[in-house]
């Protein structure tokens, strides 16, 4: 059984990287766009009997979820063994509870959609939050950016290593690197009435002297990671640096970056980058991901893509 990987338009630069990585090159896909925006997506060889992969993070506008869920559709019903679907960045994952009256579960929906479609797997990384797993019910491989990061935060050689969370939700993340690097656990204390809007922060520990890695999965506006780094600043740290796996980087986040405190700000290339900044350094998931290509099409295990945190 042959695998054959195919790329959503939104993603289409990482997944040249990841079926490149892997020794594939990519299935050609003809789009046909109506007049009134809709769009039908027609892979343009054979998948009967294949092993699909189809490549998409699901970033702004919402019509690469649509592209993403036709392209599985448009798989599953060509004959396709399997339809594997990798999400290096998985949207609307930020709304998976229920926390006011009124409000949709967006993530649980998101993995109803994929299902309804036909998906048999799905591949994504640093999820928001790793419960989101549960609301699949086929199998989900949750692949983990410190894959990336560790690696590359030992090569700075930084001799008075400390890790931070810009906020409480976010400690479980930070002190699993702590963990691993036997170093300390800093926490940036925020309160906030509304989304992307910070009314106080304060800080947990104690980080003078110290060169301070602030830990997240995503940065949005960067409000809150560049907030903190300058506390981490105000209270004495000697450098302050982030690993964020996924650069959304909405709004003014550019801009907040480039004039923080912050030394340089870790992500990967889950999500493309609308601009260059001197202060933000990409690390590519490609190799993370094609080798769980390759053990899953082995049936293998993918427990040797994590770093025992």
């Amino acid at each position: 059984m042959a695998v054959k990987i195919f790329s959503g338009r939104a993603t289409a630069y990482l997944a040249e990287k990841i079926a490149h990585a892997y020794g594939e090159s990519l299935g050609e896909v003809n789009y046909q766009q109506f007049s009134d925006g809709e769009m039908s997506p027609f892979l343009m060889s054979s998948v009967r009997g294949h092993e699909v992969f189809i490549i998409q993070s699901t970033i702004p506008p919402s019509d690469n979820l649509m592209e993403l869920l036709l392209m599985v559709d448009a798989a599953k019903r060509a004959s396709a063994s399997s339809v594997n679907v990798v999400i290096p960045y998985f949207g609307y994952a930020r709304q998976d509870r229920k926390d006011k009256p009124r409000v949709a579960i967006a993530a649980k929906l998101i993995a109803n959609l994929l299902s309804a479609a036909g998906t048999d797997r799905i591949m994504t990384c640093d999820l928001h939050a790793d419960q989101i797993q549960g609301f699949f019910d086929f199998p989900v491989d949750h692949l983990d950016g410190a894959y990336i990061f560790v690696p590359y935060l030992k090569s700075l050689g930084l001799q008075n290593i400390m890790f931070a969370s810009p906020d409480v939700g976010g400690i479980k993340r930070a002190r699993s690197f702590a963990k691993f690097f036997d170093a300390e656990l800093a926490v940036c204390d925020k309160y906030r009435k509304e989304a992307n809007k910070i009314e106080s922060m304060r800080l947990i520990g104690d980080v003078e002297g110290k060169d301070v890695i602030l830990v997240d999965d995503l940065v949005d506006t960067a409000g809150t990671i560049c907030k903190a780094a300058a506390l981490l600043k105000e209270k004495g740290a000697n450098s302050v640096r982030a690993v964020c796996t996924h650069p959304v980087l909405s709004g003014k986040a550019y801009e907040n970056i480039d004039s923080s405190v912050l030394e340089e700000i870790a992500v990967t290339d889950t999500i493309p980058l609308k601009q260059k900044s001197s202060k933000i350094k990409v690390l590519t998931v490609s190799d993370l991901f094609a080798k769980a290509i390759r053990k899953i099409h082995d049936h293998e295990s993918i427990s040797s893509l994590f770093i025992k945190l």
